[in-house]
C-alpha cells in the first residue's frame, strides 16, 4: 500500500511538472535567431502577429518589448509569463509585438545605460543599437510594419523600464511611444542629468508602478514627471503615470497592468 501511494505520488509530481513544461504561446506567437553583432551574440526574437494578419494586406504598428521569455509563455517565464498574446488576441489588437530575449547573465549589462558601481553594466547603447540598427530592419522588411515614430513603441520592466525609457532619449526619430513599468532609475541616477539635457520630449509615456515597490519608486518616478513636465512640447496628454495601490515589483503587476497601458498608448 504504501509502495503504491509512493508511486501514485511520483506519478503526479511527474505529471504536474510535465504539464507545467508545456508552451502556453498561442499559434500567434513564432520565434527566430538573428545576429547581434553590437553584442557579439545571437539573439532569440519572438514576435506576436495580429490575428488577421495573414488575411490581411494592411500595415501594423510594432512595439519592441524585453526579456521575451516572459511575455508569451509560461515554459520560459522565470516566475510566470504577462500573456501578452492572450491578451492580444482578446482585444483584436491590430498591432506586432517584438520581443527579444535578455542575455541571461548578461541581462544587466545589455539593460543599463551606465556603469555602476556595485552591479556594473553600461551596455545598453550596444543594445539599443542592435534593436534599432540591425533588429527592426530586419522586422520592416520581412513583415508589413508602419515604419514611422509615431507607430514604433519600446516597453519593459524593471531594468526593461529603465532602457524603454533610455531608448527615447537617445532615438527620439525612431520610438514615438514608450510603456515605463517600474523603471529601476536608482541604479542609473545619471539618467536624471540626460533628461534634464534632452531639448524636448516628445514620445508618448506611460508610467507604472506600485506603491509597495520600495521606499524609492513612486518618489523617483515622480521626479522624472517634474522633469517631464519641463521639456514637453506644448501637447496634452502624452503623459500617464498609474501607481497601483498595493502594487509589488513583480510580473503581476506589470501583467495586470499592461491592457491599459497598451490601449492609452496605442
Amino acid at each position: 500500500m504504501i509502495r503504491r501511494l509512493a508511486l501514485l505520488i511520483t506519478l503526479f509530481f511527474t505529471i504536474a511538472k510535465t504539464f507545467s513544461q508545456q508552451s502556453t504561446a498561442t499559434k500567434q506567437v513564432s520565434t527566430f535567431m538573428i545576429e547581434a553583432p553590437q553584442l557579439k551574440a545571437t539573439k532569440k526574437i519572438w514576435i506576436y502577429l495580429p490575428k488577421n494578419y495573414t488575411t490581411s494586406k494592411k500595415r501594423y504598428p510594432v512595439i519592441y518589448m524585453h526579456d521575451a521569455q516572459n511575455l508569451f509563455d509560461a515554459k520560459t517565464s522565470f516566475v510566470g509569463e504577462w500573456n501578452i498574446d492572450e491578451k492580444l488576441d482578446s482585444l483584436n489588437a491590430q498591432v506586432i509585438v517584438i520581443g527579444i530575449e535578455h542575455g541571461n547573465e548578461k541581462r544587466i549589462d545589455e539593460l543599463t545605460p551606465y556603469k555602476n558601481a556595485k552591479y556594473g553594466g553600461g551596455n545598453a547603447d550596444n543594445y539599443l543599437d542592435f534593436i534599432v540598427k540591425t533588429l527592426k530592419p530586419e522586422i520592416d522588411k520581412k513583415y508589413r510594419t508602419k515604419t514611422n515614430t509615431k507607430n514604433t513603441g519600446i516597453i519593459g520592466s524593471s531594468l526593461g523600464g529603465l532602457v524603454s525609457y533610455y531608448a527615447i532619449l537617445k532615438y527620439p526619430m525612431v520610438f514615438g511611444r514608450a510603456g515605463v513599468f517600474s523603471p529601476s532609475f536608482w541604479i542609473n541616477p545619471e539618467i536624471y542629468t540626460l533628461m534634464e539635457n534632452t531639448p524636448k520630449l516628445k514620445a508618448k509615456i506611460y508610467f507604472l508602478c506600485g506603491d509597495n515597490e520600495g521606499e524609492g519608486m513612486v518618489s523617483d518616478l515622480n521626479k522624472m514627471d517634474l522633469l517631464i513636465a519641463d521639456k514637453r512640447c506644448d501637447c496634452t496628454n502624452m503623459t500617464k503615470t498609474k501607481i497601483i495601490k498595493g502594487g509589488q515589483h513583480n510580473e503581476k503587476l506589470w501583467r495586470d497592468g499592461f491592457v491599459k497601458a497598451y490601449i492609452w498608448l496605442f
